[in-house]
């Protein structure tokens, strides 16, 4: 039996009077609502859509959603790739499409306080000509802020720059019951109790609502360049990884990537990649005061790289060299995508020095198991992009076949230290790996914070640990 009620006539009503006009349900609601970007893990419809517009009415809307248990989904622009976003128990999807307002850029502190449903792509508009940047790069530029907060989104500027919840400096929250609360501020440190605010990171929406957010900025780098590094095979690709971290040229980014992945970008995109003489690439980008700065960086990482078996190290130090690399590095996911009927990911991180003998253990296990099985990601932290593909396999074999190659994976990630989310998050899809990784005492942790914070379960129901 649902511990939840079914979204009533009378229920429609309410929610009409509260957002005229920003209300779907039956027929009306669009079938974007019921999935994500990860279309694998099913299509959810649920009974009504509401497009918020201010705190107040989501304050409003969980309250009456409370007493009534009727689920709330939050939602904000369903990039996501583990269903984290979608209504698995029907009730309500809560929207923040419409609250994509930057409401301060304060440059004395070197804060920016937006609304949650503001996209990653449109905030550095509001930053032009104050010389401050957000370090945040996630690869998916139509996520929004407030969906990146919920997840702890990394990118690729992680390895220099750190990730979303480096830069959360503040949050106002609605709880299950409808009371706002304001975790953190303008302040870039304390030591006041607990850090509800970390609990809230990441937390998919299973804990609270995000209403507003605060961020901290830093001064943009007045030059940056790239190094595109083509090695004969992927093995010497990553295993050059951990000397180029550590050879102190401080990189802002350390990708990784295979010639069949730019292939498929190629044709997603209709563009040459700059080089097409390998079969694997590092792609190290470099951020610096000036050109001439950044030069020791650079003789260092060509010796390097040359010395660690790379073919040649392409320089990329205008407007469109640059974009022709990473407007392709961009498109991977979608290339992917694009090339096969559907597929499945696997978003593990692992120590970095592992990286080597985890891309290793991927090849094997897609050999042993005849699936196609590309990868690329963020080769210096350690957080792995791992996507299975069906192609042509009959459903039943490719559930098999999938089931078995991601236990196979994440089972490898655990032995070797590793994580089974780098910055995707849970959703509903890597629950069961998430139990498999931290173990029953850690869940039952994580389940008791989750009574605390939404005793009826209303929030985001069947995602994480629900």
């Amino acid at each position: 039996m649902s511990p939840f009620n079914p979204v009533s006539e009378s229920d429609l009503a309410y929610f009409r009077s509260l957002l005229p006009g920003r209300v779907f349900s039956g027929a009306d609601i669009s079938t974007d609502y019921d999935h994500d970007e990860m279309t694998e893990y099913g299509h959810f419809l649920p009974e009504a859509v509401l497009q918020a517009q201010t705190a107040e009415e989501i304050q409003a809307v969980l309250k009456y959603c409370n007493e009534r248990r009727i689920p709330v989904t939050p939602r904000g622009a369903g990039t996501g790739l583990c269903g984290g976003c979608v209504a698995l128990h029907g009730g309500i999807v809560l929207s923040t499409e419409k609250m994509k307002k930057v409401l301060e850029v304060d440059t004395r502190n070197m804060t920016a306080t937006v609304e949650p449903g503001v996209l990653l792509m449109e905030f550095p508009k509001a930053l032009e000509g104050t010389g401050l940047f957000y370090p945040p790069d996630p690869g998916e530029k139509t996520a929004t802020m407030g969906g990146n907060a919920m997840t702890n989104a990394g990118g690729m500027r992680a390895v220099r720059y750190g990730v979303t919840r480096d830069y959360i400096l503040g949050m106002e929250v609605a709880l299950a019951d409808g009371s706002l609360i304001t975790l953190g501020g303008k302040t870039v440190k304390t030591s006041s109790g607990y850090s509800l605010i970390d609990l809230m990171i990441g937390s998919e929406g299973t804990l609270g609502f995000l209403t507003k957010l605060t961020v901290k900025l830093v001064p943009e780098p007045k030059v940056n360049l790239s190094l595109l590094m083509p090695f004969d095979d992927l093995d010497q690709c990553i295993s050059a990884v951990p000397p180029v971290l550590a050879c102190g040229c401080d990189p802002t980014a350390v990708e990784f990537m295979e010639r069949e992945v730019i292939s498929c970008a190629e044709t997603y995109l209709g563009k040459q990649f700059p080089d097409t003489s390998a079969d694997a690439y590092l792609l190290v980008r470099l951020d610096g005061p000036s050109a001439e700065a950044l030069q020791p960086a650079i003789d260092t990482l060509t010796d390097l790289a040359l010395s660690l078996g790379a073919k040649d190290v392409l320089l990329a130090d205008t407007d469109e060299r640059k974009e022709s690399i990473w407007n392709a590095r961009g498109a991977f996911l979608e290339a992917i995508k694009n090339s096969t009927s559907t597929m499945d990911e696997c978003d593990v991180v692992v120590p970095r020095d592992l990286i080597p003998a985890f891309v290793r253990q991927t090849v094997e296990t897609g050999r042993r198991a005849g699936v196609r099985i590309r990868s690329f990601g963020h080769a210096g932290d350690g957080n792995l992009h791992i996507y299975v593909c069906r192609d042509g396999l009959p459903e039943g074999e490719w559930k098999q076949k999938v089931s078995a190659v991601m236990e196979e994976l994440y089972e490898a990630a655990r032995g070797m230290g590793g994580q089974v989310s780098g910055e995707h998050g849970i959703g509903h899809a890597k629950k069961p790996f998430l139990r498999e990784s931290v173990g029953d005492r850690q869940m039952a942790l994580m389940q008791g914070i989750k009574a605390a914070f939404d005793p009826n379960g209303i929030l985001n129901p069947g995602k994480i640990v629900g």
